[in-house]
Parts: C-alpha cells; structure tokens; sequence
C-alpha cells in the first residue's frame, strides 16, 4: 500500500485497541488513545525505510534519504545471508528485513527501553519522530507543497504539547505499567502495531510480504505471504484508495466512540 493508507491503517488499529482495552476493563484515557494514534499512523510508514522513494524517505530531509539507503543495503545483505535454497539473491531489500515480525518487535522494545531510561527529551524525540512521520502520512498532500521546516515545527510543537499533557497526574503516562519508572514503557505498543499493520497492508497487495521470517514455507526463509491471489491488488489503485481508505475512517470513528465509552 501506499503511505497515506499505512497511516491510517495505522491509526484506526490503535483506536480498535483502544476498543478492545475498554471493552477489557482497561479503558485509555484519551490522551493515550490520540497520542498510540498519531504513533501507531507514524510508525505505520517506518517499515519502508528499505525503500528509497518511499514516503519516509522525504520526511526528515537528506539525514532520511541515507538511512533509507543503509538500510536498504542492511536488508538486501541480510536476505542474501539468510535466503532458502528457493530463493534467489537479491541486488535490492524492499519489503525483507523491516517486514517481519522480528523487526516489528525489536523497534518497539527499542523504543520502549529509550523512553523508559531516556527521561523526558528521549520521550521528546520518540514523539517528534512519530508525529512528523503521521503529518507525512495523514495530511500528505499539504506536506508534500509544505517546506520540510514547517513539518518539523509542527512535529516538534505537537511533540511537546502532548508531552506536556501526558505528564499531567491521570493523564496516561504510566498507563497500563504503572510500576516506578516504567512511565512511558507503553510507547512501543504503538510502534509495534504499527509496523505489524504496515506488513498486513503489503500482504493483501500483489507482492506478499515475509512477515514470518525466518520460518521455512516451502523452501523459502522469506515466503511472501499474502490472501489468495485474486484477491490481491496493486498499490495506489482504486481499491485501495475508494475502499479501503474510507473503511479504515469508519473503523476509526466506530473505535473512538467505543473507546471513550460513548457507545457500549
């Protein structure tokens, strides 16, 4: 899929658990549930960091463009390294390594122990990031006729304001791990679904996605999963942009009103 549908792919899966959390007793405060959006959208493009025209790719200038290419460079060497005797080599890491479960997981812990050891400017940053990569995904087309600089202001300036209401007693930074000095640990909960998302939505396109490596399928360390093949379609055709997109609004919006209780 394409980035403006990873994000708000991502956005309405956070919100569905936010729905499932109320649903289990353990309601968000709404803080939590707008903040895990705007992350879960962010981090809903990170897996695209393997791709060197993706959207991620713009969203923090050349320092973005350079780690798009090592990383592309890590995943093709790490494809190659460890491909079945099915599989060919491969010159290019698209949709490899940050496509797993594996990394999906990884970055999140990562993320999670930052924000735990790191104090507030490591919470800062995690936000930062996140919310600069959700203005690329959600309002893509005024980012794109935007200069970089004002998506870096708005990002900065929404980072800090939600930092600054999350820290307020009640409002959500110690939700879930409520322990002493675990505020904060549940900001990789959002970065994990997010990245989990983003393989489900490459899936369901033509190519597949090996969101399963390294477990063998078929003689493949990185079988592209997907649904069956006449089910699939291109990324950035209608059925993604006149179906899909709005479905995502609507599980949104039903999700939200589930989450603060308004609906039972």
């Amino acid at each position: 899929m394409m980035g403006p549908a990873h994000s708000l792919s991502g956005a309405a899966a956070w919100l569905g658990a936010g729905a499932v959390a109320a649903a289990l007793d353990r309601p968000m405060p709404w803080t939590v549930l707008v903040v895990g959006a705007l992350i879960c959208a962010g981090a809903a493009l990170a897996p695209d960091l393997d791709h060197r025209s993706a959207t991620i790719s713009r969203a923090f200038g050349p320092f973005s463009k350079i780690l798009c290419g090592v990383v592309d460079k890590l995943s093709s060497a790490v494809f190659n390294a460890t491909r079945g005797k099915a599989e060919r080599k491969r010159s290019g890491g698209h949709r490899t390594l940050t496509h797993t479960w594996i990394w999906a997981v990884m970055v999140g812990a990562g993320f999670s122990a930052a924000a735990v050891t790191g104090g507030r400017w490591a919470v800062l940053v995690i936000l930062f990031i996140h919310m600069v990569l959700a203005v690329e995904g959600l309002l893509w087309r005024m980012a794109r006729v935007s200069s970089d600089v004002l998506v870096w202001l708005l990002g900065a300036a929404t980072a800090w304001i939600l930092a600054e209401v999350l820290d307020q007693p009640g409002n959500g930074s110690n939700w879930l791990f409520g322990a002493e000095g675990q505020e904060y640990m549940w900001l990789g909960l959002p970065i994990v679904l997010g990245a989990i998302v983003h393989t489900i939505g490459d899936s369901i396109t033509i190519s597949g996605c090996p969101m399963l490596w390294p477990l063998p399928i078929a003689r493949k360390r990185w079988y592209p999963l997907g649904t069956p093949r006449f089910m699939r379609f291109r990324a950035g055709t209608w059925v993604e942009t006149r179906v899909l997109m709005p479905a995502f609004g609507v599980i949104g919006i039903g999700s939200t009103l589930i989450a603060l209780g308004v609906v039972g």
